[in-house]
């Protein structure tokens, strides 16, 4: 076996306790997969949402100091914005369809399933309040708990519900509000309030205002459920098609997707940014439909690009770095968030060079 293939996965007998995956049954491709995607929303929090409210996203933007900074912005919005994340919960629903192949047989395979979900919500919780307003945990344990019930069921019926969850995203703007938002002074309030008290405010200060924001984040929250479902629907959906399973038989089709999915994707995501960072043409009320298809679309390209790479003994060279990221996707995730918090917050280094408005990052609505 080649350290980028990709090995199948043999169900534990019914009786069998649930138990880690040893070294051997590792998907080397969906690590190195998710390691990379780790990197992409680490540097996406870095230039946008640490030491700022998450609210400042949403208010207008200065522009970038220099040539770099607006190379960088522009690299970051086009390729990485809104795909990592995408990336992220795609590989969430492959993770939680392999964990439900690996307990066929276990009467109480449910039970387990939604245990595990009850511990990341609980880590996640913590981990909103006590360490950063920014966290994902919460929002992908809640999602779990509606896909769990469509593990079990029929390739078509994933498929379906994904397509109808994101048709319904995409509507949003044209519907009633789901739950209300602070209008632009609420928001700038907030914004204002956060760089005050994450910049300049020890820890319990820190925790207060915190505290305080999660109220508020909470309609954001609620908007991105539906994508995020759809997404793990998807993930789910490409691990029980096989594909993933297979990568070197489907190495072809991989290519393809990889190619398709990449160019229209990356295509779709330079038209969405083009007016905020060249001055193109506005896409007017088309501006968000396209932006959030762009990020679904590259990030099948970017995962299909990956994992047929991997499958390739120089793909595998050149990207086996990534996956000890990859295998330990959580205690990374909660890592840079520690990490970042002291860089950045007035209890640590208090350090201020990576600032949303430094960069001119446009707002992202997506997941």
């Amino acid at each position: 076996m080649t350290g980028g293939s990709i090995v199948s996965q043999t169900p534990p007998a019914s009786d069998a306790p649930a138990k880690p995956m040893s070294p051997s049954e590792r998907l080397d491709g969906i690590d190195v997969l998710r390691g990379l995607a780790l990197l992409g929303v680490l540097a996406m929090n870095i230039v946008t949402i640490f030491r700022v409210s998450i609210f400042a996203s949403f208010l207008p933007n200065a522009e970038p100091a220099g040539p770099l900074d607006r190379a960088v912005a522009a690299v970051l919005t086009v390729a990485v914005d809104s795909k990592a994340i995408a990336l992220l919960s795609l590989l969430f629903g492959v993770g939680l369809a392999i964990q439900f192949e690996r307990l066929a047989g276990n009467p109480r395979r449910m039970i387990l399933l939604v245990r595990r979900l009850v511990v990341l919500l609980g880590i996640g919780l913590v981990h909103l309040h006590l360490i950063w307003s920014g966290d994902i945990l919460v929002h992908y344990a809640l999602a779990g708990f509606v896909v769990l019930p469509f593990l079990g069921g029929a390739r078509w019926l994933m498929a379906g519900a994904a397509l109808l969850l994101l048709g319904l995203y995409m509507t949003m703007p044209v519907l009633p509000p789901i739950v209300p938002l602070p209008d632009a002074a609420g928001m700038a309030a907030l914004a204002a309030d956060a760089t005050r008290a994450y910049g300049t405010g020890g820890f319990f200060d820190v925790l207060a205002f915190r505290i305080r924001e999660v109220t508020v984040i909470l309609p954001l929250q609620v908007m991105a459920l539906p994508p995020t479902i759809a997404l793990f629907l998807v993930g789910a959906f490409a691990w029980r098609s096989g594909v993933l399973r297979r990568a070197s038989a489907n190495r072809r089709l991989l290519f393809v997707v990889a190619t398709f999915g990449i160019l229209l994707g990356g295509g779709l995501s330079l038209a969405a940014a083009g007016q905020e960072l060249f001055d193109w043409p506005s896409l007017g009320r088309a501006h968000f439909r396209v932006e959030e298809l762009a990020a679904v679309v590259l990030a099948l390209g970017y995962a299909a690009a990956v994992i047929a790479a991997v499958n390739l003994s120089g793909g595998w060279r050149m990207l086996s770095w990534a996956a000890p990221l990859g295998r330990m996707a959580l205690t990374n995730y909660l890592a840079q968030s520690v990490i970042c918090g002291w860089i950045f917050y007035g209890y640590g280094l208090k350090r201020d060079g990576f600032m949303l408005n430094r960069f001119g990052i446009p707002k992202s609505a997506g997941f």
